[in-house]
């Protein structure tokens, strides 16, 4: 019997093992030290420390992908005449695990890359990783830009298509 697992999965799945293969340190750390690393002092240092060590230049490349993965996705949301993506976010009047289910396929491989590269990152400035922090900076640095390029793409396509219909033919 073949199995065949797709680019996405096997990354994902790899994303998953190293992040597991990870914890045993981390919480003997946190058991040995009583601190928990996230939202510490050392935490914001460390942040610090990233953005002059090594993959630095990932703090500039994820987050533009990600801007040119969001205008993508909003500007096929204005084509089928769906809800700018924040504004449906924050709305009651839109299934939010659809719109949610829909920006994380677009953006899955983006972030289980920057979740490695941020894993790798670590090891390679402070000799130790923390996973947590993997986990929250690694989709920090592709949600935020996603989000706001997918709204802005929305509301720049839905005017430039609502200005052409309305201006006089030439």
């Amino acid at each position: 019997m073949k199995i065949s697992l797709s680019r996405s999965t096997l990354l994902t799945s790899l994303t998953v093992a190293i992040l597991i293969a990870a914890l045993p340190a981390a919480i003997r750390r946190l058991f040995e030290t009583g601190n928990p690393y996230l939202f510490t002092r050392q935490f914001f240092e460390d942040m610090v420390s990233r953005l002059s060590g090594a993959g630095r230049f990932r703090f500039i490349l994820q987050p533009a992908v990600a801007l040119v993965i969001g205008a993508r996705d909003g500007i096929k949301d204005a084509q089928e005449r769906r809800t700018p993506f924040l504004l449906a976010l924050i709305s009651a009047t839109d299934p939010k695990h659809n719109l949610l289910k829909t920006a994380l396929s677009s953006v899955r491989d983006l972030i289980c890359i920057a979740i490695i590269l941020d894993l790798v990152s670590q090891l390679l400035i402070f000799r130790r990783v923390h996973p947590a922090a993997a986990l929250l900076l690694g989709p920090v640095l592709i949600a935020v830009p996603y989000a706001i390029s997918r709204a802005l793409a929305n509301r720049i396509s839905l005017r430039r298509n609502h200005q052409s219909r309305v201006a006089p033919p030439s």
